[in-house]
């Protein structure tokens, strides 16, 4: 497992016009509300925000990675968005957030959501990646780079 392999071009979504933290948790959920992983959207809703409260998923590095094990989904889901305008995420670093991740896998795969949590924040953390994903005109652009960034990486 590997993140192009969890993602596609519909769970990708490009400069999104958002204003709060909470517009963009939504925003995320929305892109998912189809994915055949998520049989419980809302208890999805509910595991993420009880994370969110739990502490702020902003990592820092202009990212934010909503995430949570949860028995909502059936296989990992993930979805990534960028914003035309940054937002105040509660960031550790106390920098808006520009490049959003949201994650959910079933709780006995803990071992594969820690492991897919330091993939994404190893990968965003770097500076040329934030900006190929801030840059990219297209889903298909994103799902290729990360093809590409991952490429020599084991699988999860």
């Amino acid at each position: 497992m590997k993140i192009e392999s969890l993602l596609s071009e519909k769970y990708i979504a490009l400069n999104l016009v958002l204003e709060t933290k909470e517009q963009v948790i939504e925003k995320m959920l929305s892109i998912v509300l189809e994915h055949p992983g998520v049989r419980d959207i809302d208890r999805l809703r509910a595991d993420v925000l009880k994370r969110e409260q739990e502490m702020s998923t902003g990592i820092g590095k202009k990212i934010a990675l909503p995430h949570a094990k949860t028995g909502a989904v059936t296989h990992p889901v993930l979805a990534i968005a960028t914003l035309k305008e940054d937002i105040n995420f509660d960031a550790i670093d106390g920098e808006p957030v520009e490049i959003i991740f949201l994650l959910a896998t079933p709780e006995d795969m803990l071992a594969e959501h820690l492991k897919l949590l330091g993939r994404i924040t190893r990968l965003a953390g770097r500076e040329d990646v934030r900006e190929k994903i801030c840059r990219a005109g297209s889903s298909t652009e994103v799902l290729e780079m990360f093809r590409e960034e991952e490429k020599d990486l084991p699988q999860i």
